[in-house]
């Protein structure tokens, strides 16, 4: 299968993700998804710095039988040229029909798109584990959410969330956090596939945010200082890489749905089966 990955950040963002021992998001959706599927033909655009008509010369989006949109650091809320280059390429490939699959980001960027609103979330940031998401009637029934618990815990970062879901779209899922955890459309022939957290992401790429995103976490109270975030950050990277330490699973709180690769990624994996 043919599939393009819409890498919703900017450059700057990316490289210093990188830099941290994070991955670009384009790559590292790229990555979730080989994981899954190792055949998959991947084509990466960035339309945040590179505008609506990025796809690769003589390319158009009917090449491609499934779309992915990654998170991204910006707020779908406002109107700076990151964002507004983002729109009428999220409106496109949904409106194309292609099935659409969308994380953090990528579910605010269509909401909005979509007639949908999205803010600041009254609660503040969630960010490391998104716990207690349960799952409506509607999401118990979807494909989506086939060999998935009806509550579970997810990796997850942001600080935005849909308030308003676009006209047309079912709601699936819901925490404390956000009522909004995930949404599809798939009225009008579209095909679009939601969530507010991140499958994709792994333990190493939460410590890479963390050590991003830094000062602003301790501000808002959520690490006593730099060293108690470093201790964290470190331990999610070896938890990451030695997914057997219980110790550290039961430390912080890591259930299965968010250490095990099979589970964390079920929603992206029963995507990629409904193409």
């Amino acid at each position: 299968m043919k599939i393009l990955i819409v890498d919703g950040n900017v450059r700057a963002v990316n490289e210093l993700n990188r830099s941290l021992g994070g991955t670009p998001s384009g790559e590292g959706y790229e990555a979730a998804l080989k994981h899954l599927d190792p055949d998959l033909d991947i084509t990466i655009i960035r339309p945040a710095d590179d505008g609506p008509d990025c796809l690769p010369s003589g390319a158009k989006l009917s090449d491609f039988d499934g779309i992915a949109w990654t998170g991204s650091a910006l707020n779908a809320y406002i109107d700076d040229e990151a964002v507004l280059n983002q729109l009428p390429l999220a409106k496109s490939t949904v409106a194309s029909g292609i099935p659409v699959f969308g994380s953090c980001w990528g579910m605010q960027i269509v909401a909005r798109a979509f007639g949908g609103q999205v803010r600041a979330i009254p609660k503040g940031r969630e960010i490391g584990i998104g716990r207690m998401i349960q799952l409506t009637p509607e999401g118990v029934k979807h494909p989506m959410y086939s060999e998935k618990p009806a509550c579970f815990s997810a990796l997850t970062v942001h600080m935005d969330e849909v308030s308003v879901a676009p006209e047309g779209a079912v709601i699936l899922a819901g925490n404390d956090y956000s009522d909004i955890q995930a949404f599809v459309m798939e009225n009008d022939g579209l095909r679009f596939w939601g969530v507010q957290y991140h499958p994709e992401y792994t333990l190493a790429e939460l410590a890479a945010i963390f050590r991003r995103y830094g000062q602003r976490l301790i501000d808002a109270g959520l690490f006593a200082d730099q060293g108690a975030l470093d201790r964290m950050a470190n331990d999610w990277e070896t938890l990451h890489n030695h997914p057997g330490r219980k110790d550290l699973a039961w430390q912080y709180g890591v259930d299965d749905n968010a250490r095990l690769a099979e589970r964390r990624m079920t929603e992206l994996g029963n995507w990629l089966a409904s193409i």
